[in-house]
């Protein structure tokens, strides 16, 4: 299962893309009462983010950066789930900011997952997709002129 959803902040896509560190992860992470930060080592091919959820049941989910880059009009990374909770056997997460114009970035949330069970991963979709929408508004807010 694949979806994207896509942000239009204000920023240069390089100014955004270099933005994407432990501040930003934290405020997009789930509160500490459902899930503590373990490790989170950067975006870059290499790095790691470790994520122990609380509620509601215990479960470690890791991934590592595989992918980095970035060329005129965009830049990315990928994480992808290399321990993962919740009968999860597949998690790709690919970060895009693309350049919109000088002062305006778009940045797409390109996620593939599967469970184990096909039947599993279509009633998830909805799940999983509404865990991710949030993050229109969250990227919004803190990505606006003045509040980083």
């Amino acid at each position: 299962m694949r979806f994207q959803i896509s942000t239009t902040v204000p920023g240069n896509y390089l100014d955004v893309m270099g933005q994407f560190d432990r501040r930003l992860f934290e405020y997009l992470a789930p509160p500490s009462s459902v899930a503590e930060i373990v490790a989170f080592t950067g975006s870059q091919t290499g790095d790691r983010v470790h994520l122990r959820f609380r509620r509601p049941w215990t479960a470690e989910w890791v991934s590592e950066i595989t992918e980095h880059g970035q060329d005129g009009n965009s830049a990315w990374f990928v994480d992808e789930g290399t321990v993962l909770p919740f009968g999860l056997r597949f998690w790709r997460h690919r970060h895009v900011v693309e350049r919109v114009d000088e002062d305006v970035s778009r940045i797409v949330d390109d996620i593939a997952f599967k469970f184990r069970f096909s039947l599993i991963t279509v009633l998830a979709f909805p799940l999983v997709y509404l865990a991710f929408l949030p993050r229109r508004r969250l990227y919004k807010t803190y990505f606006t002129k003045g509040s980083v």
